[in-house]
């Protein structure tokens, strides 16, 4: 572990997925819902830690998972959690299609903010999103850590 690393996430590098074009082929993930009120997430560190348990029992962990959400509602969204494999039928779900990304930085407050930046991009580029996934790069503790807070916007396309 590098100086300043943290035993929990690891540190993102913004240019890895700043102004792409991703193409997924059903990525896979477990998928879980998550309760919130009003986008505040009520339950999130205990269904990740769930999570987590179920990916490592099935020695299913990717080097660098990606945590996607969905932001379905006001009072739920779906977490997505990247996996080497298949766990079960009732938790797994293969992602596909072509996607623009862009990489924000601040509180997560701005994520109102960072959803209409997104779309606009998206129309600059001649395209319309289909749907939309947030990737939290690190925890709120691991953020604080790193002295940043990125968040990958995932406009389908």
């Amino acid at each position: 572990m590098k100086e300043g690393e943290t035993n929990c996430c690891p540190e993102f590098d913004p240019k890895t997925y700043d102004n792409k074009t991703v193409v997924w082929n059903k990525k896979m993930f477990v998928k879980r819902k998550v309760i919130s009120f009003f986008h505040i997430p009520l339950n999130f560190g205990s269904v990740m830690k769930k999570v987590h348990k179920e990916i490592e029992q099935a020695n299913a962990g990717t080097k660098i998972p990606i945590v996607l959400s969905d932001e379905k509602s006001l009072f739920y969204s779906n977490i997505y959690v990247s996996t080497k494999k298949a766990i079960s039928k009732e938790l797994d779900v293969r992602v596909s299609g072509k996607f623009l990304t862009k990489v924000f930085e601040g509180p997560y407050s701005n994520v109102g903010k960072w959803t209409k930046e997104m779309k606009d991009y998206v129309k600059q580029h001649g395209k319309e999103v289909k749907q939309m996934y947030y990737y939290y790069t690190t925890c709120p503790k691991c953020a604080k850590t790193y002295g940043k807070n990125y968040v990958v916007l995932f406009a389908e396309i």
